[in-house]
């Protein structure tokens, strides 16, 4: 009865303690990346922030299912991102394509770290107040993701130059502007909707997965495109529905005059 027991209270505490495990190696990718950056392995360190965005949607998920979503886990989570996805892409950045631009370069670079640390301000204070179902602004574990697909990108077509130090510049302003916006982006947080098409899913998952093997940088940035592109057209979808249903809604309440 006591072996039962004790084996249960290590369970829990297991549990409580893997969520946090995950957000330690999401900061260590971070870490990793900025060191990567520094001695001029800019494919390293865009990967390791896309492993390290893997290991903060998983915190996520599991300390949801576990049940073990704590103030500590949230304020832990925003420390770990604030590096892994703000200082660590900040560096990457500048130090790939934005140094030619002097002041001006770093001063971008600056800008995406400070706009991605007020997104993770703004979401722990909102967090028991908007609805999960859609983002504020752009994710920061997004737009770091954005980032790194780009370097992948741009390094698999051999793309230098002027071109890419603009391009990337102003990708740098557009990323910075989407997170501190109230542009809506979908959470991905509803798990109806995995139970509901379960075949589809499946299916959906199996061909993403052939299409990444097959061409990982193209996809990948195709898929960050996407969705950076998403929220501006969610936000006028869901501004014209609500529209909608105030316009349905004022119909219902205007009382019918009877003929005379």
């Amino acid at each position: 009865m006591k072996r039962k027991r004790s084996q249960r209270m290590k369970l829990q505490r297991g549990i409580y303690v893997l969520p946090n495990l995950l957000t330690s190696a999401n900061l260590f990718c971070g870490f990793y990346a900025i060191v990567s950056a520094i001695q001029g392995h800019f494919l390293k360190a865009a990967m390791a922030i896309m492993v390290a965005a893997v290991f903060d949607a998983l915190d996520g998920k599991i300390a949801r299912v576990t049940r073990t979503v704590s103030r500590f886990g949230l304020e832990y989570d925003s420390l770990c991102d604030a590096i892994s996805f703000g200082v660590a892409p900040g560096i990457l950045v500048y130090l790939w394509a934005l140094q030619p631009f002097g002041r001006l370069g770093w001063l971008a670079a600056l800008l995406f770290v400070a706009c991605g640390t007020l997104r993770l301000a703004r979401f722990n204070t909102q967090v028991h107040v908007v609805g999960s179902d859609y983002f504020n602004g752009l994710p920061i574990p997004a737009a770091a993701f954005m980032i790194a697909t780009t370097v992948l990108l741009l390094y698999r077509f051999g793309w230098t130059g002027t071109t890419k130090h603009v391009t990337i510049l102003i990708m740098i302003y557009v990323l910075s502007f989407l997170m501190v916006s109230t542009i809506k982006y979908y959470s991905f947080k509803q798990a109806e909707l995995f139970k509901k098409m379960k075949f589809n899913m499946l299916v959906s998952v199996v061909l993403l997965f052939i299409v990444i093997a097959a061409e990982p940088s193209i996809t990948f940035f195709v898929i960050m495109l996407s969705y950076v592109l998403s929220g501006p057209f969610t936000t006028l979808w869901l501004r014209k529905k609500r529209q909608d249903e105030a316009a349905s809604g004022d119909r219902l309440k205007t009382p019918h005059e009877e003929p005379v």
